[in-house]
């Protein structure tokens, strides 16, 4: 049996939108573009390079998702205001496809 089918819905679901993983460290705090990247691995185990996470974070901050600010010499990024709220829909709408496709009871505080 092929697992190809798992995988590419592995890969959509992590790399292909690795935006929700880096507002979920961005609600904690500011962080730079390598902190984020080994967050990403060692907390998310997803195996993504940096170079994937910085066409991440400038495809975010081309869309207006994230801010950057220099301190000690180095880029850092922080979440603009309204990308918390377009993150609360992401998950809303992750919440739904479980309970209607998967018949799971996941409520995450939809609103």
């Amino acid at each position: 049996m092929s697992q190809r089918a798992l995988g590419r819905l592995m890969t959509k679901l992590t790399k292909e939108n690795l935006w929700i993983y880096v507002v979920k460290l961005l609600m904690e705090r500011p962080m730079y573009g390598y902190e984020i990247a080994k967050e990403i691995k060692e907390r998310f185990n997803i195996d993504i390079t940096n170079v994937g996470v910085y066409v991440v974070l400038y495809k975010m901050e081309r869309d207006g998702l994230v801010e950057t600010f220099m301190s000690d010499g180095s880029k850092m990024y922080k979440l603009r205001p309204e990308t918390v709220e377009l993150w609360l829909r992401a998950r809303d709408f992750i919440s739904l496809i479980l309970k209607e496709v998967f018949n799971c009871g996941v409520s995450c505080g939809s609103r």
